[in-house]
Order: C-alpha cells, then structure tokens, then sequence
C-alpha cells in the first residue's frame, strides 16, 4: 500500500457534515403470527404450520397474505420480507381459500426470482407436487411467449448479444455508415421505444445522428423478420397485438386466471402494465407488490408511476405497508431512511430495523479514484488477513460501469479474487477507447497493423478496403509508417484526403507528449467532434457516457510519465484480465463482488463499500443535467424534468446503502474525472441541521447556456427574455440555448 493511501482516515461522518449522527431506525415489535393469530382463529392451523419451518409473519405481512378479492398494493419496503409474504399468500389462497392452483398467476421479472418463488411454494406444508406443478409463477416474457408459441408464432428468440452487435455492424457497414454508434446503445434505444409501446418508424430522424440510427435500426428490424428472429421485446408486443386483436383468446387468459399477482412492480414499463391490467381486468383480483423507492430502471421504462397511482385506477384498492426491515441494522436503516425522506415523489414510510448491531457507518475522502482503490484493497486485505472477513463479505457497488476502472486494475494486479458482474469489457477494449489508445500505439510503432484497423472508422473509411491497400502496397515496398499509403487510396473525397494528412501529422506529434496530453489532444484535434456523431450539440444522455469514458481514460493516463508506460500497464492488465477471465463464472463464492448499484438491485452483503459517492458521479451528471439531455423522454420538461432525474439518483443511493446487512463504507473523491467534485448531496444530507438543509436547498431556474466550445458561459433568463429562442453569449458571441440549472435558494 503506498504512502498516500495511508492518510486516508475513516470517519463516522462524511467530509462537511454539520451534525454529528443521524437517527437510528426505531426498533420494530417483534409481535408475529404467533402472538398475532390465536387458536380460534379459523385460518390459525395453517400459520401453526409455517411456524413449525420457521416461518413467522409480522402484522403487516399477515394482513397481506389474509386479503381476499380485489385489488391489493404492497409496499414492501427493502428486506421487509416480500418474497416471504408473496410465498405464504400463495399457500394461503391454496390451503385456507382452496383457490385451484391453475388459477393463479404470478408475474415476476428474472427467471431467477421465478424459481425460487416456486421452490419456496413446493417446501410449504402441505404442498403437493401437482399442485406446485399446475401453479403458474413464471417471468412476463416465459408466460407470454408461451401464450405466443401456442398461436403459431415459431420465429427464434435473437438472444446471443454478440450476434446481436455482429448484425449491426454488419448493418452499418452496408449502409456505409461510419459513425461512432455503439451496437449496445443502439439495441437500449430500440428497446425504450418498444417497451414504451412505440415503433422505430416514431423515432425522430431530425438531426444526421438521428437519420443514421433510425435507418440502422428500421434495417436490424427487417433483418430479424427476414431470417425468422426476435428479441425479448418483441415478443410482449406480439402478445400484446394479439390480445388486443382476438377478444376470445383475452378471455380465454381472463377465464383461467382469477387471481393475478406482479413482484417488483416498480419496475413495471407501459407495455408490462397494459398486459397486467389487461388480463386482471374483469375480476380485478391484482395484487401488486413494489417499492417505489427502488424505481431505478427509467431507462427500461420502469414508471414509478404505476404505483404511486394504483388508486386511480383502482380506487377500491386495499395497501400494506411492509415497513419491518430484517436485512440490516438499526444505523443502516435509519441512514437510509434520512437518505430517502428527502424524495417528494413517494409513498411516505419510515422502515423500522429488527437488528441493533454495532458499529456506524464510515466515509472517507480520497483524492482520487486510484487513491480510493488503493484504500479500499488495502483494508479488505487487512480484514481477510486478521480472520475478521472472507472475500466473498465484500461487495464493491458504483453508479456506472467506467467507476470500477481503477478498483479492478488494483484487484487484478495483486492477485485479489474477485468477480466483476458486468459486461466485462474492459476501459482499454471499450469501442469508444480502443481507437484512441491506438493512436497512441501508432505514434510508438507506427508498423502496428492492428492499430492501424482499428483508428480507420475515425478517418471516415471502410477498414476492410483500407486494410487491403495499405498491405498490398507495404508488401510491394515496406514503410515505417504504412498509413502513408492511404493517400493514394482510389475514390478519396477531399475531406477524406485532408483527414488522412492531419492524422499523419497528429501521430508523429504525440511521439514525445505525455499521455495524458497526448489523449487530451487526440479529443481535442478531432475526437470528441467525432464522437458527437452530427447531433447539433444537442445534450444527450449517451454523449454524457460517451464523455465519461473518455474522462476516464485521461484520469488513468496521469499516472504515467511516458506514453510507453501507459501502454505497457494496458497491455499488463489486458493479459491478467484475459486469463482472469477463463476462472469466471456467475457464483460469487469466495469474491470480492463488483457491480453497479442498478445490478445490486435485491441482493444483500454483509459489507458494501460505495464508491465514487460525489457530484456528478451519484447524482451522474446526466442527472444533473437532465432539463438540457435531448433523450430523456418523458412528458415533464424543465424543472420537473431535473427533479425527477435527481430523484431516481438519490433512489440509487437509497439501494446501495440498503445492501448492507451489517458495515457500511462510503467513499467520495475529492477529484472526480480530473475536476473537484463536492462529496454527494445524498450522502450529505442526512447530517445537515435543519437551518444548513434551508441554506443548502436546490431549486432549477431557467437559464441560458453558451453552445460554443469550450466556452460555458449561462445565466438566469429574465422575464422579458421568455419569449425569446435565441441570444448571443456576451463572452464569445456564439449562440446560447435554453435550459435550467439548479442554485441555491
């Protein structure tokens, strides 16, 4: 561990904070079905058996597992104990009501939740295997591409994402389209519009950027009807138009099933809902069971919305609240609490802890993300070593995958094990960074053919074809630098021509900068123009991560004094990561778990350690920005706009600290991206008084913001400014556009 890291003291209060402790969560009655449910109750004989396994319900849940017909909302707050609720509702419908199994469906969202609810069901008394087996507890897309199959649907399933992403380069290339366009980005886009019951033909095609992705995808969809595919979306679409289309085969659906019943409804899209209500809808026996304080899935389509007005549609609606948290400690939860209290757009509800436990939580302020690694590693070290942890304790949680570039570097290079629940692709391999550190490449070796393929894309030119004539021509009479042979390439534009000179010369110069220079420079001279892919400089949510990553590339590059240094450690860590690789599979076993806080999402450990807790990572700055990101596409606009976005970051913060069964570490850079960055209004707030809370409120004001590069320039529009579109910056002259920003009341 060096020096540095050293310093680094932990505290029970995070930098800046004006008190000293926040409330711990009231400990909860510990009053269960035993005390609750006397012997001459007549449903007593089936809760005497789930104690006898050790199952006893609190009062909240035992009111939701005795509700009868009708519509039912169950706010389960997190590790209130909702799958157990869910499982003995069941039973209790089955065993007490004497409901048939076959009429009762439960939706849940992963295949994973699925089975365990039916393995729990089956070990419940009395359970018999043909009940279990005619019980329908299935995931939305099983149970409707069931449905669809039994209609005569026989297209496959397009689920391999690599083959996925092959198509649409494949796409791309043949459409000659060259830009920047992500295949992972493009499928999230389809797949927003989709869910959001709207077609490819409804995307917008106003700016270039705009027209290449919609041709993209309008190809990909013909590509999938042609050669008999499609996706996950797909099929609840088809579903769907069937329903809609064939009233008999809806009442068919609404005949079988009486009962209907939706785990992690929070995460419910459009499309998820009008299904559900749908199949519910003559007998209205939907019980729906969420957190509205864990929608964190907006960008699936997930609408908080549903729950929070449950009771318009449905006004007879009866709602539990599961508030008894048995996850973590009285500390954890109150902190979290504190954390979530602060959301306008909830259901209030204040969990109670059934755990005292020791020790608060801990907040440092390291300098850097590298300084945090270092840290970090070392301390889970000194746990491992003293025999007061295992590896497998720890789990790491970030708000975005690029967070864990400097926390895997440490872990892979001293030989620490660990899994990393992501894509998998590391910062250096990430198509959006590959090209640039491969004009790095070039300026040391400038025979490197590989680099060379790689940077093509980005002089605007089929790699294949290039390729071909730069080793036809170095085959004939070799070159130090081969690149030189493009110039001579049949079929050149003049930009192109103008393009390839400028490359020649940009590489040659980063022969003796310094890498974080020689970085800077590439995206100043021509990268980041490259990468904004003709959108007219409008803000978009994707640009935001497009930049992140770059960010991120020029934070690790500080390190080095050389650019041959750099690339040696990328290469270094490549290597470890690649035979990394080949021991990895989905169990956590011994690990240190890594993850973003979206995939954390329903699990539990026994330590959490949060990182990157600081503005403009948690909130992100997409968030933070989000009155002016053109792909946020909701009916708000403005401050709502902004509102709702901070709103579902501090909901990420809200799930990140509830992992936590029993320590907590969170920690907030000091420098985030190369730039100061505040530790993170979430994590603040809990320890503001009330006079610092006044003083420290947020409010978004309309605002004017200068568009010229790298000029940022805004100011307050006045009221006789609302009228107009346009002004002129009073710094550089360039136009300035609308937006909001928020400032202290």
């Amino acid at each position: 561990m060096s020096e540095v890291t050293l310093l680094i003291t932990t505290s029970p209060t995070p930098a800046g904070a004006a008190k000293k402790d926040i409330p711990e969560a009231k400990l909860a009655s510990l009053a269960t079905t035993r005390q609750l449910v006397g012997e001459d109750a007549p449903d007593s004989g089936y809760f005497r058996s789930l104690e006898r396994i050790g199952i006893e319900l609190n009062e909240p849940q035992l009111q939701a597992v005795r509700h009868g017909d009708g519509p039912l909302l169950t706010l389960a707050g997190a590790g209130a104990g909702k799958t157990t609720m869910l499982v003995c509702r069941t039973g209790y419908m089955l065993s007490v009501r004497r409901i048939p199994p076959g009429r009762m469906l439960l939706l849940t969202f992963s295949s994973k939740a699925a089975a365990e609810m039916r393995e729990r069901i089956a070990a419940l008394p009395g359970m018999t295997g043909r009940e279990t087996a005619q019980l329908y507890a299935r995931t939305f897309h099983s149970f409707f591409l069931q449905l669809i199959r039994r209609q005569g649907v026989e297209q496959d399933i397009f689920s391999s994402t690599q083959r996925q992403h092959i198509v649409l380069k494949q796409i791309m290339r043949e459409l000659g389209i060259q830009g920047p366009y992500q295949p992972e980005t493009l499928l999230s886009l389809l797949s927003s519009y989709k869910l959001n019951m709207l077609t490819v033909a409804a995307m917008p095609g106003n700016t270039a950027g705009e027209k290449d992705m919609k041709q993209i995808l309008l190809r990909y969809e013909q590509w999938k009807q042609d050669n008999g595919q499609m996706d996950f979306d797909d099929v609840l679409l088809v579903a769907h138009r069937m329903l809609k289309d064939d009233p008999g085969l809806l009442r068919s659906l609404q005949d079988r099933f009486h009962y209907v019943m939706v785990d992690e409804f929070q995460d419910t899209n459009e499309l998820q809902y009008e299904l559900v209500r749908m199949l519910a809808a003559p007998r209205r026996n939907l019980m729906v069971v969420g957190d509205d304080d864990q929608t964190i899935y907006s960008f699936n389509g997930a609408k908080s919305e549903f729950l929070l007005e449950f009771e318009q549609l449905y006004p007879d609606a009866a709602v539990v609240t599961l508030d008894i948290n048995y996850r973590s400690t009285a500390v954890i939860v109150g902190l979290g609490n504190e954390i979530i209290r602060h959301n306008v757009r909830r259901r209030t509800k204040t969990l109670q802890a059934t755990r005292q436990g020791t020790g608060q939580p801990q907040y440092i302020r390291p300098a850097t993300s590298d300084e945090e690694a270092q840290h970090i590693v070392g301390y889970i070290k000194r746990e491992v070593d003293d025999g007061r942890r295992s590896y497998g304790d720890f789990a790491i949680l970030y708000r975005a995958a690029s967070n864990s570039r400097a926390m895997l570097e440490q872990l892979m290079l001293q030989d620490i094990p660990h899994i990393e629940y992501g894509d998998g692709i590391l910062l250096y391999d990430h198509g959006l960074v590959k090209p640039i550190v491969d004009y790095l490449r070039l300026s040391q070796d400038r025979r490197n053919f590989q680099a060379m393929e790689s940077i093509m894309p980005s002089l605007y030119l089929n790699r294949e074809r290039a390729m071909a004539h730069i080793r036809a021509h170095d085959q004939i009479r070799p070159k130090k630098g081969p690149l030189i042979y493009l110039r001579s390439l049949p079929g050149l534009r003049d930009f192109q021509r103008e393009k390839i000179k400028e490359r020649l010369a940009l590489i040659r110069s980063l022969k003796i900068m310094k890498p974080e220079q020689a970085i800077a420079y590439i995206r100043r001279q021509f990268y980041d123009a490259y990468i904004e892919a003709n959108e007219n400089h409008k803000m978009t949510q994707h640009k935001e991560l497009q930049k992140e990553l770059l960010d991120e590339l020029e934070t690790s590059a500080k390190r080095f004094g050389t650019i041959s240094e750099l690339l040696a450690f990328i290469d270094q860590v490549k290597l470890k990561s690649s035979t990394d690789a080949a021991g990895k599979s989905q169990e956590q076993g011994d690990r240190i778990a890594l993850m973003t806080i979206h995939r954390a999402k329903g699990l539990e450990f026994p330590v959490v350690l949060l990182i990157g807790a600081c503005e403009g990572s948690l909130p992100h700055s997409s968030a933070l920005e989000a009155d002016r990101m053109k792909d946020i596409y909701t009916k708000e606009s403005g401050m709502q706009k902004l509102q709702i976005a901070l709103e579902e970051e501090r909901r990420l913060a809200y799930v990140a600290v509830t992992r936590a069964r029993e320590e907590l570490l969170i920690s907030s850079p000091s420098l985030y991206r190369g730039r100061k960055a505040a530790v993170s209004r979430f994590v603040l707030a809990p320890f503001e008084s009330g006079e610092v809370q006044r003083g420290k409120t947020m409010v978004a004001v309309p605002a004017w913001f200068c568009t010229g590069k790298p000029c940022k320039a805004w100011t307050r529009i006045s009221e006789v400014e609302h009228a107009l579109e346009a002004k002129e910056c009073p710094l550089c002259q360039a136009p300035m556009a609308k937006g909001s920003r928020e400032v202290p009341v």
